[in-house]
């Protein structure tokens, strides 16, 4: 039996990623109190083997929040009766989510007459922290398109299906924000930067010109190398503590230039190891959406 547990505040697209399973074929409910967990998989574990599939439950502020509380030991059991549980946090920033629940008029199941939607939201980021703290994946919805969303859950949950550890090879640009779903964030905004050269200031890193101009330094070399011998260090070590997922963050300064063409490095030097490496432009998907 596979179960993924799909988490976090309301507005951050939990729906769709649950829409998005039950298309690929798991068995999905919403809004189950965590203290019915056991009980349904119980249930489940007595069906016949071929009826004994995939599982994707949604858990969120909805319930009681004593029962949300239960969760990571409830959670921690079933891994240790040998389940294999993903539990997958979406989130976005406070902002965001206030500028969608604007848009669709839906009311917060935390706010009333006396607590205004911010504060809904923040009482909501209090009572899921248990969840927070013990996901295995955690994605930052603030800058992702419906489409965008959909194709992280598959490639990123539904692809787990590759041996050992996903590593997900991410370029940023620090004025945008530092991703919320970053395991692991290095900063490259002390290199040189190709956006000063007028003729490689459109471009990005995936282009020839840029990627001669950054390996024209020896700053570059200098960087990649020590990152990439952190990497080679650490990784396995998140590997061996049983993480399905592990982020790498990769950032200058507009998420254009170094930090893609670092991202792209990486990801090719680490694909020796790594059997699940993936790889996004935040800043690239987000302009092209």
């Amino acid at each position: 039996m596979r179960l993924v547990i799909i988490s976090g505040r309301s507005g951050s697209g939990k729906s769709s990623a649950l829409q998005l399973l039950e298309d690929v074929g798991f068995n999905c409910i919403d809004n189950l109190p965590t203290s019915l967990v056991p009980d349904l998989l119980r249930r489940v574990s007595q069906q016949p083997p071929e009826e004994n599939t995939q599982l994707a439950l949604g858990i969120d502020a909805r319930t009681l929040w004593q029962d949300v509380a239960q969760a990571p030991k409830i959670i921690d059991d079933l891994r240790a009766n040998g389940v294999d549980c993903d539990v997958v946090y979406l989130d976005a920033r406070s902002p965001v989510l206030v500028q969608r629940f604007s848009e669709t008029r839906r009311k917060h199941p935390l706010s009333d007459s006396h607590t205004h939607l911010l504060e809904a939201l923040n009482r909501e980021k209090e009572i899921l922290a248990p969840l927070a703290a013990m996901a295995d994946l955690v994605i930052d919805t603030s800058n992702l398109s419906l489409h965008q969303l959909r194709d992280q859950i598959k490639t990123r949950v539904v692809g787990k299906d590759s041996p050992g550890m996903a590593v997900l090879f991410q370029s940023f640009g620090f004025k945008h924000g530092v991703p919320v779903d970053a395991d692991l964030v290095f900063d490259l905004r002390c290199l040189p930067n190709p956006y000063w050269v007028p003729e490689l200031r459109e471009k990005t890193g995936k282009d020839p010109e840029v990627a001669e101009f950054l390996r024209s330094h020896q700053e570059t070399e200098d960087m990649q190398r020590d990152i990439t011998a952190y990497l080679e260090r650490w990784l396995p070590s998140y590997q061996q503590s049983n993480r399905s997922y592990t982020s790498v963050s990769i950032g200058c300064t507009g998420g254009r230039h170094r930090s893609v063409y670092m991202v792209e490095a990486l990801a090719r030097h680490f694909a020796e190891t790594f059997e699940n490496i993936q790889i996004r432009h935040r800043e690239q998907q987000k302009n092209r959406d």
